[in-house]
């Protein structure tokens, strides 16, 4: 007579594998975020590591007369942080210049 019950079995291992893609189902993510009082932050996640994240921002901020940056996120990787609801903008812009196709774009906030 044999116990089954004690072998070894991980009923989250393929959660946990599936926790390691770098990009999200090919999306781009551009998503707002409150900050205090009218001031909001537009994040942009999921542009490809191909490109050079800076220069998009110093293009971005010249386009829309908006402050912005690249911050590291432990979770997303590198994020563009633009000043001001620029989600309209930036959907343009990035289908525009061709870095995503308009498919390709998830747009998330109120």
């Amino acid at each position: 007579m044999s116990i089954q019950n004690l072998n070894k079995f991980d009923p989250f291992a393929d959660a946990i594998k599936g926790a390691d893609d770098n990009v999200q189902d090919g999306l781009v993510h551009i998503r707002i975020q409150q900050r205090n009082g009218r001031k909001t932050l537009t994040t942009v996640q999921g542009l490809s590591s191909e490109y050079d994240l800076k220069k998009i921002v110093r293009a971005c901020k010249k386009e829309f007369a908006c402050n912005g940056t690249v911050i590291e996120h432990p979770e997303y990787g590198e994020v563009l942080q633009l000043q001001g609801d620029q989600r309209e903008n930036i959907c343009q812009w990035l289908t525009k210049s061709g870095l995503a196709k308009s498919d390709q774009l998830k747009v998330h906030g109120f």
